[in-house]
């Protein structure tokens, strides 16, 4: 579990590419180093990973077929800067919003509204994911725990606004993204979980009123006969 308070923009030392599987290595800083052992989790850009392998600040991982389908990991190369944040602990402060690094899809940046104290990006996502962003709401952008601003919803598009303050560019790669780029989005889960609970309802309403429709007939044929 992570907060979505990013923690730094850190390089991705190398890359091997096998069947179904990229194996990486970032270079973190002593800090987030200190006491990081093999099997511990971090989020990159957002992707809950395994740590496989470390050596001093160097860290390995592994991305199976089924993250680099879903995320923005398969477009790693040498070079690339990542956000990460490590698992919080048991008495961390929550900054952000609980994040489980289980990416729902990639979605584009289809603006990039820059001013002199905020970058505003305007995000283009699926109609099923865009079902759980809500104004205000929170939502996890490649690992980034922001809240959402305006939402835009068409024929043509489902998109939202997000605003990024100074000290989040500083930390993050948002100031470097361009129109067109992918990242990761995560909706926040009590909001994905309290509409999910709505859309089962509804679903399932003209069932229900069928079984309170025979219950109601039951009932007063039960008083007919009494009577």
């Amino acid at each position: 579990m992570f907060s979505g308070i990013t923690e730094g923009l850190f390089e991705v030392k190398s890359i091997v590419r096998h069947k179904g599987l990229l194996h990486y290595k970032v270079i973190l800083n002593e800090v987030l180093s200190k006491d990081l052992k093999v099997g511990a989790s971090l989020s990159i850009d957002g992707v809950c990973q395994t740590v496989v392998a470390k050596h001093g600040v160097e860290v390995s991982f592994d991305a199976i077929q089924e993250t680099l389908d879903k995320t923005t990991l398969n477009e790693l190369f040498e070079g690339r800067k990542v956000n990460v944040e490590r698992s919080i602990r048991y008495g961390d402060e929550m900054g952000g919003h609980e994040v489980s690094g289980h990416v729902f899809e990639t979605a584009t940046i289809i603006d990039k509204k820059i001013t002199e104290n905020n970058v505003a990006l305007t995000i283009q996502c699926s109609e099923a994911c865009f079902a759980f962003i809500k104004p205000k709401a929170y939502i996890a952008v490649d690992g980034s725990s922001l809240t959402v601003g305006l939402t835009i919803t068409n024929k043509q598009q489902h998109s939202f606004e997000v605003y990024l303050i100074p000290e989040t560019l500083r930390l993050t790669h948002f100031s470097n993204k361009k129109v067109g780029d992918k990242v990761n989005i995560e909706p926040d889960m009590k909001t994905k979980v309290l509409v999910e609970a709505v859309q089962d309802y509804f679903s399932n309403i003209e069932a229900r009123l069928t079984i309170l429709e025979k219950e109601l007939k039951a009932v007063l044929e039960k008083e007919n006969d009494k009577s």
